[in-house]
């Protein structure tokens, strides 16, 4: 539990709701729970360029904190990068470039069946 009491499952559906609006691609979702105690889920998302990724990063972070959630932290937001990571507590979001994304290949490493959303 974090915050507020807000479940895995709300944070969860908050985060892919602001990837959505925000135009996200190829939004996937890992249950890793049973695979690691520091999240429940992992969120990965295709941005077009380094700057949508940033702006889809940057309406993750902000649609939490709208919801009362203060975000641990993130990484890459606000620094033309290729990937941006934010962590809100249950659940890390994972926001890349289509070649970031190809060769890092976050779902082969988890080796996990994705959610069907």
């Amino acid at each position: 539990m974090s915050q507020l009491n807000l479940t895995a499952d709300q944070i969860l559906a908050f985060a892919v709701e602001a990837l959505e609006d925000v135009k996200g691609d190829k939004i996937t979702v890992l249950n890793v729970g049973n695979h690691t105690d520091m999240m429940d889920y992992m969120v990965i998302c295709t941005g077009t360029s380094k700057r949508h990724v940033n702006a889809l990063g940057q309406n993750v972070f902000e649609h939490l904190k709208s919801k009362g959630l203060q975000p641990l932290g993130s990484e890459g937001r606000g620094m033309g990068s290729d990937w941006v990571l934010v962590d809100l507590h249950d659940v890390v979001v994972h926001v890349m470039t289509e070649e970031a994304r190809a060769f890092y290949d976050l779902e082969k490493l988890w080796d996990i069946q994705p959610e069907q959303l």
